[in-house]
Formats: C-alpha cells, sequence, structure tokens
C-alpha cells in the first residue's frame, strides 16, 4: 500500500454524526472485490438524485471539495457492518485521513490495513478543524504522521496521538501481506526444518 508520511490538502466538513458503512458505500457496490472505481458510489444516497444527477448542495458536489483529501467527520463515523468496501470507496475518492471525535473500531482497523490514515481527537479540536475545512481552498490542512501533528491554516498544530504499530505499518506502507513478506526469510527456515522432521506434511 502508499506510505502515509506528510499530506496536505482540502478537507471537507461533514459534521452528520452515526454515518453507517451503508451510507458511506450502499450494499449494491459490495459485488466487487476490487479497490478501485468505488469512489462513484461513495455517499451515493447523499450525493446523487434518484435519476442519477448530483445533488448540488452535497457538500463533495462543489468545487472545493471534489479534490478533497481530509475528512473531517462527525462522531461515530465509520459505524455499522464491517464492509472494506468503505474504506476502498474513500480511498478511490482521494480521502487519505478521517478526523473525528469517535470512529468505528473496525472502521478504523479496516483504514489502518489500506493506507488511510485515522485520527481521534477531541470534540473541540474537531470543531477547530470542522471550522477549516468549511473555508474550502483556504483552509487546507497538513497533517505530518511521523509528528504527529496538524498544522492549521492560521498556524497553529493540534497534536494527535496513534498506535505506535500503526504508525510504523502506514510511515513504511505495510499491509499484512507486507508484513508476512518481511519475515519471508524465517518462514522459509521454518519450512525447510518441518520437511526434514515431519515429511509427510509434504507429501
Amino acid at each position: 500500500m502508499e506510505k502515509f508520511t506528510e499530506l496536505t490538502g482540502i478537507a471537507v466538513p461533514f459534521p452528520m454524526i452515526n454515518v453507517d458503512t451503508d451510507t458511506i458505500i450502499p450494499s449494491r457496490w459490495l459485488k466487487t472485490i476490487k479497490r478501485t472505481g468505488l469512489g462513484v458510489g461513495l455517499f451515493e444516497a447523499l450525493r446523487y438524485d434518484d435519476d442519477g444527477s448530483e445533488v448540488p448542495d452535497f457538500v463533495l458536489n462543489k468545487p472545493p471539495y471534489r479534490d478533497a483529501k481530509i475528512l473531517v467527520a462527525g462522531a461515530n463515523f465509520g459505524c455499522g457492518s464491517s464492509r472494506e468496501h468503505a474504506i476502498w470507496a474513500l480511498l478511490d475518492f482521494g480521502i487519505r485521513c478521517v478526523i473525528a471525535p469517535v470512529l468505528a473500531d473496525i472502521f478504523a482497523t479496516n483504514a489502518a490495513k489500506n493506507g488511510v490514515l485515522i485520527i481521534k481527537l477531541p470534540q473541540a479540536d474537531v470543531d477547530k478543524l470542522m471550522a477549516d475545512a468549511e473555508r474550502g481552498e483556504n483552509g487546507r490542512l497538513t497533517i505530518d504522521l511521523e509528528a504527529e501533528e496538524i498544522s492549521r491554516p492560521g498556524g497553529e498544530t493540534i497534536a494527535f496521538e496513534i498506535d505506535p504499530f500503526v504508525k510504523h505499518c502506514l510511515l513504511n506502507g505495510l499491509d499484512d501481506i507486507a508484513l508476512t513478506l518481511a519475515k519471508a526469510d524465517a518462514i522459509d527456515s521454518f519450512e525447510d526444518e518441518q520437511k526434514v522432521s515431519q515429511p509427510w506434511l509434504y507429501a
């Protein structure tokens, strides 16, 4: 997966609370196992009318936010089912970071495994970043994962904390497969020894 080190971009203000994964990506999109092409279905029920035309007032349909890289969300974002497609849809749209006061645990785990940074902050800090996001082009944020710091447009910084293992994986672009392959020599050595001690397993 792509490494996450530092990210600067427009943030989407999305204050709605209890946004579940079905709202993020409807179940009809779950037929595919491809991680691309899902961005068009992101927030489909909110983003499009019944005839498929864009809802003009929906935030992602407004010019400043079509190229957003950060989502500042309301509490309990990503609740509901464990569908990984919700993360794939955000990532395919271009979102690499989600900030909220509370985020669903399974959603956060899926995010880390796909290179999306999840940041949990006190509501007061989220409110500041939400106000920044509402400024569109003039409210760009910079997220420094190594320093665990968010820089606001006016120069103020907000610190955040992240699990050290998740941080290591994101900084180095390590998903579950890459973590396993990093132990390839040890795995090969174990198998070589096992072929001698338990040859029937390889017959």
